[in-house]
Parts: structure tokens; C-alpha cells; sequence
């Protein structure tokens, strides 16, 4: 029941309802609206606090054994995060929806006033100061200081006095205000992804100033609701923008655990990002454990014998990624299955592997195998027979693999004709740097060993000295030639995805016996991380 259907303000409506100006009809239509909107806000607030005690995870009794990768974000990258809080923030007083504010209150002589505030909006805001602090098995915790914020909108008053004279009236007013916030942000797993809970917020006002129609000097109606108007008006503004910094909390948190799905997924092949522990604060980081396990058709992947340990890692750099060689291992079968480790090269490319050298065996090479066909008219087709074996060790990735070569040509006028067929078990050592926004793969070892080997053409007493020359082609330029096809789309996924908003400094790919880590700082150049924020609303 709304508080104007109450006596005495009931009786005296229906007393003077002859007497009622439009305006008064809409004011007390108005504030019948904003007092039903309350009371649904406050049951919508109860289902999301059963909703948020409702998700839970379980993990397991020893979680780090079936961890595939691991972020790390640092104090430092907390800290820089920080200079991008007051942005933040902005966006949170911006975008929070204010509800309109309803209430009654006796007041001696006047009898029972009933007000309303409505189109609450921020007008103008500054923040001079934030500080953040990881708090150990706790929370992150962010002090902001000093925020002027003012508010506006419209006032609409009623009151019925001794004599049964009631008025309405709507008037623009103006809040003034000087606020603390405290947020204690809490890290945990809801459907076994990273969330973040800001609910743990207050904000302290110092200052909350209520001026009527631009008017500055106090006065009598001033007087009269900014007493009894205060206390609610602080209510509100703690919850609404309170539950804005926790929405914008955890829009930020879906979009890291998206740009991470999205990250390493390239069409039907992805990796299984989902929690194998809860997510952890310490006093110098903070730590998120994943099971990285690849998702792709039918295929099973199962990981239970991780060596991740948190001493692996350290806190000098602002992000870290740890990622199992199982999951490269993984990946690599995945690829396989999906038929992806088949190139061809023909034309320009397939000139430039045959004519390494000038020598008399690379002309009797080409004499005897493409029989006078030329490059434009040839194809090469290069795929692995099985799938990968990848081996992470301190001097880099080792691949190896049993890998097929074939070579046709399409003489003028003639049916086209298999020239040659090479099976050959390759194993290549590649190390990895990330420089310039481009992924830089570089084969520092490679040993080939034939397996199978059928020429067409009869090689007779050159068959070693030819073998020798394609031994030698396919280390020097085939194997640089194949990773050369990679590095392009492993640089394009590693840029898109979302990545454009950091500016990925200094990065180092690390490989060690069983483990690879991803090191590097960042920043937000020119406030992309806000624009996003409010492209998102």
C-alpha cells in the first residue's frame, strides 16, 4: 500500500478531490510509482543473493595435479590496474540507474509531508585519490578518497496541514557531495570460472549539501528535507553505485575468462579453461589455476600428472602464463585429427627450395625429378603421417614427427605423374620470441633421418649424393619454410581476440624441462580499457 493511501493524507485526498489541480494528480500518480518500484527492488535484491549462494565449485584433494595452465598477475599490474580505477569508477557513478526516492514524514505544524526525488543523475565528478592492497586468503582492496561527485534532478513535495490545505510542488535540485569508497573485492569460483564479488563496499560521505532550484543560500524548504531526505539518499546512492562497481567487477571478470576461451580456440579445436582450484590472493599476487585440457569432437583428453608448483614462477614481471607440455602434446593431436598439418608448395616457393645452390648435383636433382617440368607446374605436398611429439626442454620446443613428402608435376597435354615420395622422421628444436606484435619461431636444431625414398627416375650412382641435397634442402629452407606458414596465424591469434586493449611489453617465452612460461608487462594505452567498459553498457 502506497504511504498516500494512508490516513490522514487519504482522507483529506478524498475530502478535496474536487479540488485537485492536474498537478497534483500527477505527483501523487508519480510517487504511487516510485514507491511500488522500491519495494520490487528489494525482492529482485533477494533473489540475487540466493542466486549467488547457490554456485559453488568442488575441486578435488590435490588440484595443482591436474593444472594445465596458470596466470600470475603481480602486485605491479595491480597497482597499474589501480591508476585505471578512477576511470572505472566514473563509469560506475555514470551508469548506475538511481531509483527514484520516496518517502513521508511528520513534520509539526505542516502535518504529514510525502516527497519524491526522481531523475537522479550524476552531474559532475572528480576523484583525487585510490589505493590498492592485496590482502592475503582475503580480498583486493581498493581505497578510494575524495570523490566529489553532484547529483540532480526533480523534487516533488505534498502536505496536508491543520486547516486540510494541501499543495504540491515540483522543483530541480541540485546534490553536493564528498565520498570515501571502500570496495574489498573476493576472488571466487562460480561455475568453474573466476568471479568477482565487490559486494563488500562502503562509501563514508563527508559532505551532502541539498540545494533547490540553483539557490545556495538555506532556506526553510532546504531545512526541511535535507534532514530527513539525507539518510535515504545516502542508502540509496551506497547501493546503487555500489552494485554498479560490482557488475563492472565481474563484466571484467567474464571478459578475462572470455578473451582466454577465445584465445586458445581456433575453430573446432579448444581448450577447457575451467577452474582446477579456487583463485588465489597473496600480499604479491594473485594466481588463477585452469585445467587446459583440449576440447575437440570426440577426442579425450585426460591430465592428472602436472609438476606446477607456485615456486616456478616469480613476481618481478606484471603477468605470467604457465602452460604443461601436455598441453602442446595435446594440441598437436588435435591438429592432426582435424587434418591441419598439410601444406602445399608449388611455383615461386617450391623455385626457391630447389635452387639453394648452384652445383652440379642440385641441376641433376631437378634434371631427374621434375624431367623438365617446370615449377609452375609442380606441386609439392608436405603433411605428417602421425601426430607430433613435442618435448619442452631449457634449449627450447622439440618436435618430432614422421613426415610425408610427395612431388607431382602436370607436363602439358600429359596425365599428371608422381615424381617422388619421402617418408622422413624429423626432430626440431625451435625457440620462441614474441617482438614488434609478431610471434618469432626459430629452428635452432634439426637432425632428419629417411624412412621410405621412391623417385621415379633411375638415380643409379647419384642416389646418395642426391639424398644428401634434399637432406640438406629440407633442413635449410623446407623446415624454416613450414614454420614460416605457422608463425603468421599463431601472431594473428595472439593479437585479436581482445588483445588489442593491452600493450603487451617486453615478453619472453620461456621453456624448461616439462613447462613453458609466458612472462611480460602491460598497459592500457589511452584508456581503451574504459572505452571498453562503456561500449559494453
Amino acid at each position: 500500500m502506497s504511504c498516500f493511501e494512508q490516513a490522514p493524507l487519504g482522507g483529506m485526498k478524498a475530502a478535496l478531490a474536487g479540488q485537485e489541480s492536474v498537478t497534483s494528480q500527477r505527483s501523487l500518480l508519480r510517487l504511487r510509482m516510485l514507491w511500488a518500484g522500491r519495494m520490487r527492488l528489494g525482492t529482485v535484491g533477494i533473489l540475487l543473493v540466493l542466486v549467488h549462494t547457490a554456485a559453488a565449485c568442488e575441486f578435488g584433494p590435490v588440484p595443482y595435479r591436474v593444472t594445465g595452465i596458470v596466470c600470475r598477475m603481480t602486485k605491479p599490474a595491480a597497482l597499474l590496474l589501480n591508476q585505471e580505477t578512477a576511470q572505472v569508477i566514473q563509469a560506475a557513478f555514470r551508469n548506475a540507474k538511481f531509483p527514484n526516492i520516496t518517502g513521508e514524514r511528520s513534520v509539526r505544524l505542516l502535518g504529514k509531508v510525502a516527497y519524491g526525488l526522481s531523475n537522479i543523475q550524476v552531474n559532475d565528478l572528480s576523484i583525487e585519490q585510490s589505493e590498492v592492497e592485496l590482502k592475503e586468503n582475503d580480498a583486493i582492496d581498493i581505497a578510494i578518497k575524495n570523490v566529489t561527485a553532484f547529483f540532480k534532478g526533480t523534487l516533488t513535495y505534498g502536505y496536508a496541514g491543520a486547516w486540510f490545505l494541501q499543495l504540491f510542488h515540483s522543483v530541480d535540485f541540485e546534490i553536493e557531495s564528498s565520498i570515501d569508497l571502500q570496495i574489498n573485492i573476493k576472488l571466487m569460483c562460480q561455475e568453474e570460472q573466476v568471479a568477482a564479488d565487490a559486494s563488500d563496499c562502503y562509501l563514508s560521505f563527508h559532505k551532502l549539501t541539498l540545494h533547490l532550484q540553483g539557490d545556495k543560500e538555506p532556506g526553510w524548504l532546504k531545512q526541511l528535507f535535507t534532514d530527513f531526505i539525507s539518510f535515504t539518499l545516502k542508502f540509496v546512492l551506497k547501493r546503487e553505485v555500489c552494485k554498479e562497481i560490482n557488475f563492472l567487477a565481474q563484466v571484467l571478470a567474464n571478459f578475462v575468462h572470455d578473451l582466454a576461451a577465445n584465445f586458445v580456440r581456433d575453430e573446432d579445436i579448444g581448450l577447457d579453461i575451467s577452474l582446477a582450484s579456487d583463485p588465489l590472493i597473496k600480499a604479491n599476487y594473485l594466481e588463477s589455476h585452469h585445467k587446459g585440457l583440449v576440447m575437440y569432437k570426440n577426442y579425450s583428453d585426460v591430465f592428472s600428472d602436472s609438476v606446477y608448483s607456485p615456486s616456478l614462477l616469480t613476481e618481478s614481471r606484471m603477468l605470467y602464463f604457465w602452460l604443461s607440455e601436455h598441453i602442446l602434446n595435446s594440441l598437436a593431436s588435435a591438429a592432426f585429427l582435424d587434418e591441419r598439418l598439410v601444406m602445399t608448395i608449388s611455383g615461386k616457393k617450391l623455385q626457391e627450395l630447389f635452387e639453394i645452390e648452384d652445383t652440379e648435383v642440385q641441376q641433376k636433382a631437378v634434371q631427374l625429378i621434375f624431367q623438365g617440368t617446370s615449377y609452375n607446374d609442380s606441386v609439392a605436398k608436405v603433411w605428417s603421417l602421425t601426430h607430433p611429439e613435442i618435448s619442452l626442454q631449457p634449449e627450447g620446443t622439440v618436435v618430432k614427427s614422421l613426415v610425408a613428402v610427395e612431388i607431382n608435376i602436370f607436363p602439358p597435354g600429359e596425365e599428371p605423374l608422381m615424381v617422388l615420395y619421402m617418408e622422413k622422421e624429423i626432430t626440431v628444436t625451435i625457440q620462441a620470441a614474441y617482438a614488434e606484435k609478431k610471434l618469432i619461431l626459430r629452428p635452432s636444431d634439426s637432425r632428419t633421418e629417411f624412412k621410405v625414398f621412391k623417385c621415379t627416375a633411375d638415380l643409379s650412382e647419384d642416389d646418395q649424393s642426391i639424398r644428401n641435397f634434399l637432406q640438406k634442402m629440407i633442413s635449410v629452407v623446407g623446415i624454416p619454410e613450414v614454420i614460416s606458414r605457422i608463425e603468421p596465424a599463431l601472431t594473428s591469434l595472439m593479437n585479436s581476440k581482445g588483445l588489442h586493449l593491452f600493450e603487451i611489453r617486453n615478453p619472453e617465452i620461456i621453456t624448461r624441462k616439462g613447462y613453458l612460461i609466458v612472462q611480460l608487462d602491460f598497459s592500457f594505452p589511452n584508456h581503451l580499457l574504459l572505452d571498453f567498459l562503456q561500449k559494453g553498457f
